[in-house]
């Protein structure tokens, strides 16, 4: 049986599908708090993090890890602009505090698969660097299945119509669910299949969804890598755009030498892509034109996912070899 604390959320909470043993509402000190649940057995307390007085300031949460097992606590976090600051959610997490969320419905996820710290170190600062795990490309992957972000390197280079677009072609063959990071785009897309997320909530997200082949991640720019299994990072090889990253870091693409480069809404030819490799000293993976987002077939993109390696798309072109043979009577 669980706890609700709430308070700005409590119409929220309310919602959950969860077993409850009691269910108080306000703002309370952390003594409060204590003195209510000291000898109280529940499960976990889901806190909505405005039911603390002074919940902006880090030492309410000294209070609360000194004085209760914060193990069993499931932090609801609000949008202010402090407490999703990484300075904050990483003092969250030196106090041993793992269990946070924005989104109520990974709350219920974390009743029964709380976070440890691997979970949430990619928050975490030491000595003011951020520290992530990785033992794979992106670092987290609880799951066995393909976790893909599309990340742009030059800013706006078309991840969200990208990642759209792979979504389409991979629905044809595979299980596949899209979901943008802490954007609202893809509503302009009128396809209700497509999801929205927060970094914050991306492990929970991915891990409640465990049941499809395929995730698709658009990162935008400035979405963290640290959840996905491998990175697709996006250039669009126009000249001022080609520029100003070189202006805004000359390593750029030093750092991207054992990434998978891919240039998006390109007019490089094949010369052309040579003559970038040569110039960039780094090596394309794909090279996308610009494509019409109205169409239904997209070969360019089978040809992408080939190349990534989905083996049910080659099947398909092997078919079409096979149909389309000048002289029949060859079998």
């Amino acid at each position: 049986m669980n706890v609700i604390v709430s308070n700005k959320y409590q119409s929220l909470l309310s919602t959950l599908d969860i077993d409850i043993i009691k269910n108080i509402n306000g703002e309370f000190e952390v003594e409060d708090l204590v003195n209510q649940f000291t000898n109280f057995y529940y499960n976990k307390m889901i806190l909505d993090v405005t039911a603390l007085r002074n919940y902006q300031e880090v030492s309410t949460f000294q209070s609360l890890s000194v004085s209760m097992d914060v193990s069993n606590i499931i932090l609801l976090l609000d949008d202010s602009e402090i407490v999703n600051s990484p300075k904050y959610l990483s003092s969250l997490i030196s106090m041993g505090i793992y269990n946070f969320t924005r989104n109520v419905d990974a709350i219920k996820f974390l009743i029964d698969n709380p976070n440890t710290y691997k979970d949430v170190a990619q928050f975490h600062q030491l000595n003011n660097v951020t520290t992530i795990d990785s033992s794979n490309e992106g670092g987290y992957n609880k799951i066995g299945l393909r976790v893909i972000g599309i990340k742009n390197v030059t800013n706006h280079a078309g991840s969200t119509t990208l990642t759209y677009l792979l979504k389409k072609e991979l629905a044809k063959k595979y299980n596949v669910l899209a979901v943008e990071v802490d954007e609202h785009d893809f509503i302009y897309f009128n396809d209700k299949t497509l999801k929205t997320t927060s970094s914050l909530d991306l492990p929970a997200f991915i891990a409640t969804n465990s049941e499809v082949e395929v995730m698709l991640v658009d990162l935008n720019d400035r979405g963290s890598i640290s959840a996905c299994t491998e990175v697709i990072y996006l250039i669009e090889p126009g000249l001022i755009k080609l520029n100003k990253l070189i202006r805004k870091d000359k390593r750029t693409f030093e750092k991207l030498c054992d990434k998978k480069i891919v240039l998006n809404r390109s007019i490089l030819n094949p010369r052309d892509v040579k003559d970038f490799e040569y110039e960039s000293k780094s090596k394309v993976f794909f090279n996308i034109p610009n494509l019409d987002d109205k169409l239904d077939n997209q070969k360019v993109i089978e040809e992408f996912l080939i190349k990534l390696g989905f083996a049910r798309f080659e099947e398909t072109v092997g078919e079409e070899t096979k149909n389309n043979k000048l002289f029949s009577i060859f079998k």
